[in-house]
């Protein structure tokens, strides 16, 4: 893998990732929140209703990796039902690397529903390690489940603030990576959540009209200062780390 700014010079997803340390840049009410996507160049987010196509070995190693910088991890109810999230570190020796850094063996794993409609036969919910907070506006409740599963409810729709502020005061979380999908991300966008993108730009041509990086964003101009650009030659991926700067 290639740095090409700043710095140029070879580097690799495990030293890239070694330097990076969000908590100490914590907010009073919520946590640094960070997104992770793969996107096509023309902009897809999804071939054939999941982002794994995109992205090669490398951009699922980019996110394991941000999977051990983090206190805890968000994801939307669609991206749940389709990718079916398990455990979201598995490997021992990455759980070891979050201990190294201070952190719980398991992110706090975060899913957003409104519906409350989840696949609760999903390894998430069923390996019993680790926690799951949902929020959710539904008066429904989840099954019996392996996986310890904390309820928390808002009035007509999910306050993504109000997440944000339990999570830092009931939980103590200082640095959470937003996975998706594109609506939850678009969602936080609009709220001013979000402090940080890591874009992977995969070599390809999605075409079609599924959804993008923000599904539902409402136009306004938002700028981005870019911190890194590393390239990785066998595929032609970009990975790209942007900092929100407006209404810095």
């Amino acid at each position: 893998m290639q740095r090409l700014f700043p710095d140029p010079g070879r580097t690799s997803v495990t030293e890239a990732i070694a330097t990076l340390d969000f908590a100490d840049h914590a907010h009073d009410e919520r946590p640094y929140l960070f997104t992770n996507f793969v996107l096509t160049l023309d902009g897809r987010a999804t071939l054939e209703g999941r982002s794994g196509p995109i992205g090669s070995d490398t951009d699922t190693a980019m996110l394991v990796g941000l999977r051990t910088c983090c206190d805890a991890i968000m994801i939307g109810a669609g991206t749940m039902r389709t990718e079916r999230y398990g455990r979201p570190v598995a490997d021992p020796t990455k759980r070891a690397r979050r201990e190294e850094r201070g952190l719980t063996d398991d992110p706090l794993m975060c899913v957003v529903s409104g519906s409350l409609e989840l696949p609760w036969d999903a390894g998430l919910f069923t390996c019993g390690e680790g926690e799951v907070v949902v929020f959710t506006s539904s008066d429904a409740e989840p099954p019996e489940l392996a996986t310890t599963v904390t309820v928390v409810r808002s009035e007509g729709i999910v306050d993504l603030v109000a997440a944000m502020r339990y999570l830092t005061t009931e939980r103590g979380v200082r640095s959470l990576l937003c996975e998706g999908g594109p609506h939850l991300h678009a969602q936080l966008i609009e709220a001013d959540l979000v402090d940080e993108l890591f874009i992977t730009q995969a070599a390809k041509l999605g075409g079609g009209e599924g959804p993008r990086l923000v599904s539902g964003l409402p136009e306004r101009e938002r700028d981005l200062e870019l911190i890194w650009l590393l390239h990785e030659p066998p595929t032609g991926e970009l990975f790209a780390r942007y900092r929100v700067t407006s209404g810095d």
